[in-house]
């Protein structure tokens, strides 16, 4: 498992949301990047009401779903087109659990994250992507890849091997939460000592609550 591409906002582009601008148009880096808590140095975010913050510090895709998308598509997936400061290589994403740890790199100053939450496709990914019905059928298709949040900052680079450090006691995935349709998971989740992001404790409740 390591790491592809590490992006860092291009330019700001003119987006759909109030803000007027965007940082969605993420591209490789060469080279060492530092990882604060905020995220990537040189990255920028917008939209803070909705992105950004050390629990969404970070957004990790794989290269798997990439071309996956690209068959589906009949288009290049470049790395950072999806919004995404990560791109991995061996690193099954959607099937990571909320809580679970990871490394990047393996020396002293090797980077350590938390993975929060899935991403949620929102306006300014359908006007980026320009196809029709393109948040629902992103949505649909269930591989969201993952927030994550930075435990240990550091540096990394393209070729940084990922480790994973621990996987908590329940059985919330990053799709299971992005489809949010489980019950027994759910409460699996609420039962553990996972940190849960607020929001995605109010959603665990509501789902299991469905039982």
């Amino acid at each position: 498992m390591r790491l592809l591409t590490v992006n860092v906002v291009e330019e700001l582009i003119p987006g759909p949301k109030e803000t007027g601008l965007t940082a969605i148009d993420k591209r490789p880096q060469q080279g060492r990047v530092v990882v604060g808590e905020l995220g990537l140095q040189g990255d920028r975010v917008c939209d803070t009401k909705n992105h950004g913050g050390p629990d969404l510090a970070l957004y990790a895709y794989a290269r798997e779903d990439s071309d996956w998308w690209a068959g589906q598509l009949e288009r290049e997936i470049p790395s950072g087109l999806f919004g995404e400061n990560l791109s991995t290589e061996g690193l099954d994403i959607t099937n990571a659990l909320i809580g679970e740890t990871w490394r990047f790199g393996d020396g002293a100053d090797a980077v350590e994250v938390m993975v929060r939450a899935p991403r949620i496709p929102c306006v300014t990914f359908q006007y980026r992507m320009q196809l029709p019905g393109w948040v629902k059928r992103f949505h649909q298709e269930g591989r969201p890849g993952a927030y994550l949040k930075v435990l240990k900052t550091g540096t990394i680079a393209a070729g940084d091997p990922i480790t994973i450090l621990s996987r908590p006691q329940h059985d919330v995935t990053i799709g299971v939460m992005f489809a949010a349709q489980d019950a027994a998971k759910m409460q699996t989740l609420l039962d553990s000592d996972t940190d849960i992001m607020e929001e995605l404790k109010t959603t665990a409740h509501r789902v299991a609550a469905r039982v």
